[in-house]
């Protein structure tokens, strides 16, 4: 198209745009525009070739999952968004827990606690525990069970005799795997009085209960052995017995404490 074709305003716009392109901030502003353009239309072309691909990676996007973590997501930058200028502002804060050892409950606030798992323990029962880093362990320089049983002080046995020398060591502290006067556990308490009459007993409770004759209670006499599962001690009559008991505890007569027991006699036929 020559000059003298174009009409006076097809010459007025033109000669208009060679003054803006004349313009640095046009050019600027023209050269983006088109750069912006051709880049829309490459992105187009892409996202034509890869519709299938992007039409599943939308659905994804609108997905419960997608949206629980979205959501999650703009919680915490929220929360880093508001908490990192008091940190710029403040920064001791990062330091206080250090300073800080006051803490302050509220009383008319409620904790729900369960205590289903928690058992409690009783007085008795502590007072025994803090005896055992305690006890003072008696000193014992006379024969060991093996010893008397080489010669036994009393070749004569009866069950009065056997309770009469077992009752010499009331007072004489628990051990656990005592079997002296320096310190008896209950199955070391009756092998020790045993061999002194020549009755060689094992160092356990289930043992010496296997050696045993079961006897009815009517029958029983102090001397004869109460057995209870993982215990043993005498039997002292009217429903007691002489025993090592546990930790913390000594040598001493009390109630039997289960109904769970029986009786067995040793020595006699």
């Amino acid at each position: 198209m020559s000059l003298n074709e174009i009409h006076d305003g097809e010459v007025k716009r033109l000669g208009l745009r060679g003054k803006l392109l004349d313009n640095a901030f046009f050019r600027i502003g023209h050269t983006t525009a088109l750069a912006i353009g051709d880049g829309v239309r490459f992105i187009a072309r892409i996202v034509r070739g890869i519709k299938p691909t992007a039409r599943r990676f939308g659905r994804a996007l609108v997905s419960e999952n997608a949206r629980r973590v979205s959501v999650f997501g703009l919680i915490s930058a929220l929360v880093g968004t508001i908490a990192l200028p008091a940190y710029a502002f403040n920064p001791e804060i990062v330091n206080a827990t250090e300073d800080t050892q006051d803490v302050v409950v509220n009383s008319d606030s409620a904790l729900a606690v369960d205590l289903s798992s928690y058992h409690a323990t009783s007085l008795a029962a502590i007072h025994r525990l803090a005896a055992i880093g305690q006890i003072d362990y008696p000193e014992y320089h006379g024969p060991s069970a093996a010893e008397y049983l080489k010669n036994p002080p009393y070749p004569d046995f009866s069950l009065s005799k056997v309770f009469e020398v077992a009752q010499k060591y009331l007072r004489v502290p628990y051990r656990f795997g005592g079997e002296s006067p320096a310190g008896f556990d209950c199955s070391g308490l009756t092998a020790f009085v045993y061999s002194q009459f020549g009755v060689d007993l094992p160092h356990s409770a289930a043992a010496q209960a296997a050696m045993g004759r079961p006897i009815h209670e009517s029958d029983a006499r102090p001397g004869d052995l109460v057995v209870i599962p993982g215990h043993i001690g005498f039997y002292a009559g009217h429903g007691r017995m002489l025993d090592a008991p546990e930790a913390g505890g000594v040598v001493s007569i009390r109630p039997i404490y289960t109904s769970n027991y029986y009786i067995v006699r040793l020595g006699i036929r």
